[in-house]
């Protein structure tokens, strides 16, 4: 780390404590050739996660528009807040932990209907009917075969807090 008073490349760290809850690492340091001392601060860098839409723009993940949607999709419905949240973190740290900075919209909605299919089977048809745009009842109705013939044989348990 180079000094801010001499610009020396050298320095020692004196006393290190987390910052901003965790966020990041406080560190106070020690020029070895002028001897000051000074503050730095450590965080991680992360890389943004970019969104391809379907047409054709690209705009920065925003976890907050997806946060938004599946409450809408599930309002009126006996899902807590908390579940919608677990939810929505385990779409974004499977987002993360792809090795893609780019992302198809249309894999970020797939996962949140996976997502509220375990939570709520009205919610996840709420949420399916605006994102796959039904063009007619006949397609609709196919989505609702198609749920009811993958529900029959599962353990009648559903995820619930």
């Amino acid at each position: 780390m180079k000094c801010p008073f001499c610009s020396y490349g050298e320095s020692k760290v004196v006393d290190s404590r987390p910052a901003d809850d965790g966020e990041r690492i406080r560190r106070r340091r020690e020029c070895l050739k002028c001897q000051r001392r000074f503050t730095t601060y450590e965080a991680v860098e992360t890389v943004p996660l970019m969104v391809l839409k379907k047409d054709g723009s690209i705009e920065g993940f925003d976890r907050n528009k997806l946060m938004n949607s599946m409450l809408r999709a599930c309002e009126k419905r006996q899902v807590s807040l908390a579940q919608i949240e677990r939810a929505v973190d385990e779409i974004e740290a499977s987002l993360q932990n792809s090795m893609a900075r780019e992302c198809p919209s249309s894999r970020i909605g797939e996962m949140a209907m996976e997502q509220l299919k375990q939570i709520d089977e009205a919610a996840y048809v709420r949420f399916a009917s605006v994102y796959r745009q039904f063009k007619d009842i006949g397609s609709f109705m196919e989505e609702l075969k198609n749920l009811l013939s993958h529900g029959e044989g599962q353990d009648p348990s559903r995820r619930q807090d």
